[in-house]
C-alpha cells in the first residue's frame, strides 16, 4: 500500500508507492555501457588554462604559475555566468512586479586535471582539497556583504544538468536568500521552539536509534536516506557536530567528510551503475550579516549535504501539485546501500 509522508523540515509531502517500483538493478542500462572517453577538446583539462577565464584560486605545484599547468584544484569564473559581480542591486517595483539586476557570483571549481577522474576516484587528501576549496571560496565571497547566500553544488552527468563532462562543481552567490533555504530556516526555527532542540540533531539521534535508513556513520558524519525522500536513493549527509555553517568545518572534519563522500558516491556508483547525480550543500546565510528573522539561527539550523541520483523524471503531477512519487522506499534504498 502506498504511503503519504511529510518531511518535517521542509514541510513537503511525498507519496511512497512501492507497488510502482522497480528493483534497483532495473535502473542499470539495458545494453552494454559505453566507455567514457576524453573529448577532442576540453577547456577544463590541464594545458587548456587559456580557454577559461583567469583563475581566482588554485592549488598547484610549487613554482607553477597561475593559469598554467601544474594545478590539482582550480577555481575560475563561469564563462557563461547566471549572475555577474556588481554593487548591491536595487529592488525595482513595477505595479505588482518586483525585479532587480542579476548581481551575484558564479564560479567553477575544476576538481582535478584528469578528465575521467570522478570524486570517488580521488585520493582522500585530494578530495579534502576540493572541499577546502569550497570552504575558502565561500568564506571569500561572504566577505562581500551584498551576497546573502552562497550555494555550492555539483551536477554530474548530462541528465543531471552538466554541460561539460570534466569533473567540476559550482558556486553561485545571490543577493537574496533562496526561497527553499528561507523556508527551511523558518521551519527549523519553528521546530526548535516546538522540540527545544535542533531538528537535525534530533533527526540524527532518531535515525541512528532506528537504523533502518542509516547508510553510514563515523566519528564526524551520519549518512541516511530521508524519511520522506522525493527521489529514489536520495541521501542526506549530516555533520554530528552542530553548526549552521559548512564554512566552519575543522580540518579534521573536512578529512572525515572527504572519506564519507568518497564512500557514499562509491556505493552509488557500484550499486546503481554510476548514475548521474546532483549534490548541494545547505548552510545558513552569510554569517557576516545580521539575521533578525531567525532569532535562534545558531541553535536551530544545522548545515547538511543532499545527494540526489537522477533515476526518475519529474513530470506533470509533481510539477502541478508539489507531491513527489517515489517508487523506492528509503528503507529499501538504505538496505541496498548497506548490503
Amino acid at each position: 500500500m502506498s504511503e503519504l509522508r511529510k518531511d518535517i523540515i521542509s514541510g513537503h509531502w511525498v507519496i511512497l508507492a512501492s507497488e510502482r517500483g522497480k528493483r534497483p538493478d532495473d535502473f542499470r542500462p539495458a545494453g552494454p555501457e559505453k566507455k567514457e572517453e576524453v573529448p577532442p577538446f576540453c577547456p577544463f583539462c590541464e594545458g587548456n588554462e587559456s580557454k577559461t577565464p583567469p583563475e581566482v584560486a588554485s592549488l598547484r605545484k610549487r613554482g607553477s604559475r597561475p593559469d598554467q599547468p601544474g594545478w590539482w584544484v582550480r577555481t575560475v569564473p563561469n564563462k557563461f555566468p547566471a549572475l555577474n559581480r556588481g554593487l548591491p542591486p536595487e529592488r525595482h517595483d513595477e505595479g505588482i512586479f518586483q525585479w532587480m539586476d542579476g548581481v551575484g557570483v558564479h564560479e567553477v571549481i575544476i576538481e582535478t586535471p584528469a578528465h575521467l577522474q570522478e570524486l570517488p576516484d580521488l585520493p582522500v587528501l585530494h578530495l579534502q582539497d576540493v572541499l577546502a576549496t569550497y570552504q575558502e571560496r565561500v568564506k571569500s565571497i561572504e566577505e562581500e556583504y551584498q551576497y546573502k547566500y552562497v550555494h555550492v553544488f555539483k551536477n554530474k552527468g548530462r541528465e543531471a544538468g552538466a554541460s561539460l563532462s570534466h569533473p567540476h562543481s559550482q558556486i553561485v552567490a545571490t543577493p537574496i536568500i533562496p526561497k527553499q533555504v528561507n523556508e527551511e530556516l523558518y521551519s527549523c526555527e519553528r521546530l526548535h521552539r516546538q522540540f527545544g532542540e535542533c531538528i537535525f540533531c534530533r533527526t540524527i539521534r532518531e535515525e541512528t536509534q532506528i537504523g533502518q535508513r542509516l547508510v553510514l556513520r563515523n566519528d564526524h558524519f551520519c549518512v541516511a536516506t530521508p524519511f520522506a525522500p522525493r527521489f529514489p536513493f536520495e541521501l542526506r549527509i549530516y555533520p554530528l557536530r552542530h553548526s549552521p555553517w559548512f564554512s566552519r568545518l575543522t580540518k579534521t572534519e573536512l578529512r572525515s567528510l572527504a572519506q564519507t563522500i568518497k564512500a557514499v558516491l562509491g556505493k552509488l556508483r557500484n550499486i546503481l551503475a554510476d548514475p548521474p547525480y546532483n549534490f548541494y550543500i545547505h548552510q545558513a546565510p552569510n554569517p557576516n550579516l545580521p539575521h533578525e528573522a531567525w532569532i535562534n539561527l545558531r541553535k536551530s539550523y544545522h548545515w547538511h549535504m543532499e545527494i540526489i541520483p537522477v533515476l526518475t523524471r519529474v513530470a506533470g503531477f509533481e510539477w502541478g501539485t508539489g507531491f513527489y512519487i517515489n517508487p523506492v522506499p528509503p528503507e529499501t534504498a538504505a538496505g541496498f546501500l548497506t548490503g
